[in-house]
């Protein structure tokens, strides 16, 4: 019998045994990570792990065992503690120790040899500068799923990710300017395609520009999110609140409103982890689902979930290929992979020169949400104060208030200019790569805290 066979044979007895279901993910995975700061390498690290976990999920109660190792003594060893620990009888192993995967090659590690460079040329760029902090990550993780339904699939997934952090200071004003690039490569194809010291030019240009702007005025004001800003405001105050397992834990304000208007009509948000070259995209997820489109808000009206195995099976939800995790040491959850409204049919020129007044956004900074009530704030980076249409000054310190759900509903024009912002989600204590994106979007009324706020 061979080795796939075996496996397949094992899992299927667990869910003859009284099992929901049941699979074994095994992964080879490397990254190398360099954090630059004060003309210093302040950490140089490089990792290479295998491991294989094993899940038994048997009603409410779910059994994860894992363990460091790709071969099947290994796999099924830990699949029998899981199957013991839901109440099974977990038989004994008797195989041999073969390999389920090969070693993959070492990660190249990147050339960093342009860092010193890039701190140099961009301290000359601005007396103002105080302090210059790049990051480069790049990661390969290789997978094979079994389960229990005849389910066997793999993929090899890489990312690299490069960011550039400005400070400057001036009269006792301190501003950051901040840029990344990422992109679903390895580091030698990531540096065909982005020059590392554009990237620190954006960010220095946009700390200077904020170190010289007056603060913004506070109040009730439209927003003209430009696409830009990337999905920031759609990943943190929408999506996570449509991953099944936060709703049905009872923690979404968008629980039981499948078929209801949540969203403007304007409004059509998807989740698509099949789009070639974002970082959140695969070929199957960490469950060996599919990864597909999903319409989560189309017009407005909330239409599905995203969900995992064990969020579909409790719910009766359709699986949509987002069950992801971050090794084999965790459990799947239900994640984003590359989140998005789907662009309008304005031009951000359009929709600038309808707004009478109010505050364009360019960058988005970081900020907090409430997944139970939808309450957010976010920082803005980057923002210009809009007057009669046109673009009079940029203003710095403005953050913006309000409510999710609330925003959806307000949405007053969709460009046509979709955006994609690459990051890292985390989540229960997991981190996957993700990618968020928007077009222009013209906002009501929004609270703007500002000078006097």
């Amino acid at each position: 019998m061979s080795i796939n066979a075996k496996l397949g044979t094992a899992l299927k007895s667990v869910k003859d045994e009284g099992a929901d279901f049941a699979d074994l993910y095994f992964e080879i995975s490397s990254s190398h990570s360099f954090m630059y700061e004060e003309g210093t390498f302040e950490e140089i690290s490089s990792s290479r792990m295998e491991g294989v976990g094993a899940r038994v999920v048997r009603g409410e109660a779910t059994s994860h065992v894992h363990a460091p190792g790709v071969d099947i003594f290994t796999g099924l060893s830990c699949l029998r503690k899981a199957a013991a620990n839901s109440g099974l009888s977990g038989a004994a192993v008797h195989v041999p120790s073969l390999r389920i995967m090969e070693r993959d090659t070492t990660l190249q590690s990147p050339d960093f040899s342009f860092f010193r460079e890039i701190d140099e040329r961009t301290r000359s760029g601005s007396m103002w500068v105080k302090q210059v902090s790049m990051n480069l990550d790049t990661a390969c993780k290789c997978f094979t799923v079994f389960n229990s339904e005849d389910v066997l699939v793999g993929d090899k997934r890489e990312y690299t990710i490069f960011s550039v952090e400005v400070v400057v200071e001036k009269d006792g004003v301190i501003q950051t300017g901040y840029e990344s690039e990422a992109l679903s490569v390895n580091s030698v194809e990531f540096f065909t395609r982005i020059s590392p010291m554009k990237t620190a030019e954006k960010a220095l240009s946009r700390a200077l520009l904020m170190l010289d702007a007056p603060e913004c005025p506070a109040g009730t004001m439209p927003i003209l999110l430009s696409g830009e800003a990337g999905g920031t405001m759609v990943h943190e105050a929408c999506g996570h609140g449509l991953e099944a397992d936060i709703i049905q834990k009872d923690y979404s304000v968008y629980r039981g409103k499948i078929g209801s208007q949540v969203a403007s009509p304007l409004v059509t948000l998807v989740d698509d982890g099949s789009i070639p070259g974002l970082l959140g995209s695969s070929r199957w997820d960490d469950e060996g689902t599919p990864c597909r489109r999903t319409v989560l808000i189309e017009k407005g009206i909330l239409k599905e979930y995203l969900t995992d195995r064990t969020s579909a099976m409790k719910g009766g939800l359709p699986l949509t290929g987002n069950g992801r995790r971050s090794s084999y040491r965790s459990v799947p959850q239900p994640r984003m992979t590359n989140t998005f409204i789907e662009p309008g049919t304005s031009s951000p020129e359009e929709i600038l020169k309808g707004m009478k007044n109010g505050l364009l956004v360019k960058k988005m900074g970081g900020g907090e949400v409430d997944p139970t009530s939808g309450d957010f704030v976010f920082h803005v980076t980057e923002g210009y104060l809009v007057k009669d249409g046109r673009i009079t000054q940029p203003v710095r310190g403005a953050v913006l208030t309000g409510n999710g759900p609330e925003t959806l509903m307000n949405i007053r024009a969709v460009g046509n200019d979709l955006h994609f912002l690459p990051g890292i989600c985390g989540k229960s204590g997991q981190s996957v790569p993700v990618a968020d994106g928007q077009p222009s979007l013209l906002l009501g009324n929004i609270v703007v805290g500002g000078a006097g706020a």
